[in-house]
């Protein structure tokens, strides 16, 4: 059976991607555009030609999604809407920007492409489609008939699915609607050694925080001497707060949080066995002694065994609904549910997020939207 995108004639509007071989693309056939989430793309099995590819080791890709996020953002009312929240989170999630031109003979073998490439795909007329054509946004920002969907690997699903389960069983289930997250497929986890930097950082800002809740405050640089790896790693609001002589309240206890920070790292580079359930905060004399002993950067790195993708995925996936699930509870005025922690949720679901690449950010810029 013919599929949709062989029935898309009369395409108009030049394509989102800047194409310098414009020249030489064929008359006859459809220009797409396809963004793919995946880090590997399957091979392209069908007659195309192929006129532009670049992924993320392209300085110019990084600028070019940015651009097509607000153009997603711009169209009709500008208001959030399913489908343009979740256009833009794939878009920030692509790891291959592909430029092809395929005949109308080829559309459903493109179709199938990429369903397994996680794409979406622009066209000429300034649309935005799901791999099998159907409309997500359109050039004026509006929605199709319903039918299309935004898609994720299959391990998104099943991962989403396995949360579900597994929090329906404590009797507190998220709602359908939720997304799933970022998957296997599409992974770009920071390095070991980011991590084990972003550790030290952290811990010498916590502890320099507990310590003026304590109104015994450290020297700075008996800070340092302790945690020596740490002063080259501060981010900019770190060292702020550090030169700061007299933090405010609010910021000695933002920074004091970061303690739950620096044990998500820890259970991530395997130095802890469990990341408990969210329930309490975490154990500060040990995720303090841990670092301490490692002494520097490079013994860390020595230490760490780090976990699987999968297990960190998990966590990030759980800690995402419970963190909706608290949200929904602030704003709503109300108690959040029984055996949470909305602080420790907040700061494990920051660090996550730094961890998986969210949204491209460095530290001081990490978002945790529900």
């Amino acid at each position: 059976m013919m599929g949709l995108f062989a029935k898309l004639k009369d395409v108009l509007v030049k394509p989102a991607a800047s194409v310098e071989q414009a020249d030489a693309i064929p008359q006859e056939g459809m220009l797409i555009n396809a963004y793919c989430t995946c880090a590997e793309v399957p091979a392209l099995q069908f007659a195309h030609t192929l006129v532009a590819r670049r992924d993320l080791s392209d300085p110019e890709l990084a600028p070019h999604l940015e651009g097509f996020v607000g153009y997603v953002l711009s169209r009709g009312n500008g208001e959030m809407s399913r489908n343009r929240y979740h256009v833009m989170r794939h878009i920030q999630r692509v790891r291959q920007h592909l430029s092809l031109v395929v005949e109308d003979a080829q559309l459903d073998a493109f179709a199938d492409w990429a369903v397994r490439a996680n794409a979406i795909v622009f066209l000429r007329d300034g649309g935005i489609r799901d791999p099998h054509g159907q409309v997500l946004l359109s050039a004026s920002g509006e929605e199709g008939d319903g039918r299309a969907a935004v898609p994720y690997p299959s391990q998104a699903w099943e991962r989403k699915a396995r949360t579900d389960a597994f929090l329906s069983d404590r009797q507190m289930p998220p709602p359908q609607s939720l997304p799933p997250l970022v998957s296997e497929p599409e992974l770009r986890l920071r390095t070991p050694q980011d991590i084990a930097g972003r550790a030290f950082a952290m811990l010498a800002v916590a502890v320099q925080a507990e310590s003026l809740a304590a109104k015994d405050p450290f020297p700075v640089e008996t800070l340092f001497e302790r945690l020596r790896s740490a002063r080259a790693l501060l981010t900019p609001k770190e060292q702020a707060f550090l030169l700061q002589e007299a933090p405010t309240e609010s910021e000695v206890a933002q920074f004091g949080w970061r303690y739950e920070c620096v044990f998500l790292l820890e259970w991530a580079m395997g130095l802890v066995d469990e990341l408990p359930f969210p329930s309490a905060i975490c154990d500060v004399p040990l995720t303090t002694r841990l670092l301490l002993d490692a002494h520097d950067e490079q013994g860390l790195m020595r230490a760490m065994r780090m976990r699987p993708d999968s297990e960190i995925l998990d966590a990030l996936d759980l800690h995402y609904r419970l963190h909706w699930m608290t949200r929904q509870a602030q704003l709503k005025e109300q108690a959040v549910p029984a055996g949470l922690d909305a602080g420790v949720i907040l700061e494990r679901h920051r660090a996550l997020n730094w961890l998986v690449r969210f949204e491209g950010k460095e530290w001081d810029d990490v978002d945790t939207p529900t």
